[in-house]
C-alpha cells in the first residue's frame, strides 16, 4: 500500500491539494444565522475531499495533516494548536467516511452517499469536539457565558455548552458540508481526468525511456 500510494506522481498530487486547502483556510465566510461570527466557513476541504476521492482515505488522513502544516507555515496558531487539531480531527471525520465508501463502490452513487455519511459524521464529531475541547479552551480568552449569550442570540434555545455545539456547531457543520461536497461533486470529475491523464502521460514516457 505504501509502494502504491507515496509514488511520485501521487506525492506531488497531495502536496498540491494540500497547500490549496491550507490557502483555502485561511478565507473564512461568517454564517451569522447559525453560529457566532467566530465561526468562519472555509472551503479547504474540498481539495482534501477530491484528493481522498482520487487517492483514498489514507492519502486524505496524510494530506488534512500536511494543509495543516502549511498552514501554521503561512499563518501562526492563535489558539494554542487546539483549533488546528480540531479542524484536523474534524476534517478526517468528513473525508474519511466519504472516502472509505467511495473506495469500495466506485460510482457517483457511492460518491453522494459517502458524502453524506461523510456530512453527518462530520457534524456529529463537531459537535463533541467543540463541547468537550474548543469551547472549554476558548472560555480562557473569552468567558463561557459570553459564548453562550452569543449562541443565545442566535437561537434562544441555547444555555449552555451541549446545547450550543448541537444548536450552533452542528447545523454550521451540516451546511459546511454540504457546501463542500456540491463543490467537489461539481469539480470532482474535471480534476480526476487531468490527475488520470497526467498519469497516463508519465506511464508513456516511461516505456519509452
Amino acid at each position: 500500500m505504501k509502494e502504491k500510494l507515496f509514488t511520485t506522481k501521487n506525492v506531488v498530487l497531495m502536496g498540491m491539494f494540500s497547500a490549496l486547502g491550507a490557502v483555502l483556510m485561511l478565507f473564512e465566510i461568517p454564517l451569522p444565522f447559525i453560529a457566532p461570527s467566530f465561526y468562519g466557513l472555509d472551503l479547504a476541504e474540498v481539495p482534501m475531499l477530491v484528493g481522498t476521492f482520487a487517492l483514498g482515505p489514507v492519502a486524505g488522513i496524510v494530506m488534512e495533516a500536511v494543509k495543516i502544516l502549511i498552514k501554521l507555515l503561512l499563518k501562526p496558531t492563535s489558539t494554542g494548536f487546539v483549533g488546528e487539531f480540531a479542524n484536523f480531527v474534524i476534517g478526517a471525520a468528513l473525508i474519511v467516511p466519504a472516502g472509505v465508501i467511495y473506495r469500495c463502490n466506485k460510482t457517483k452513487k457511492g460518491a453522494v452517499i459517502g458524502m453524506v455519511v461523510g456530512t453527518i459524521t462530520m457534524a456529529v464529531v463537531g459537535v463533541i469536539v467543540n463541547a468537550l475541547v474548543m469551547l472549554p479552551f476558548y472560555s480562557n480568552f473569552m468567558p463561557l457565558e459570553n459564548i453562550i449569550a452569543a449562541g443565545a442570540a442566535i437561537n434562544p434555545a441555547v444555555g449552555s455548552v451541549w446545547t450550543f455545539a448541537i444548536i450552533c456547531v452542528g447545523p454550521f457543520n451540516v451546511v459546511k458540508g454540504v457546501i463542500v461536497s456540491l463543490i467537489t461533486a461539481l469539480v470532482y470529475k474535471r480534476i480526476s481526468a487531468l490527475i488520470h491523464n497526467a498519469g497516463a502521460s508519465v506511464s508513456r514516457k516511461g516505456v519509452r525511456a
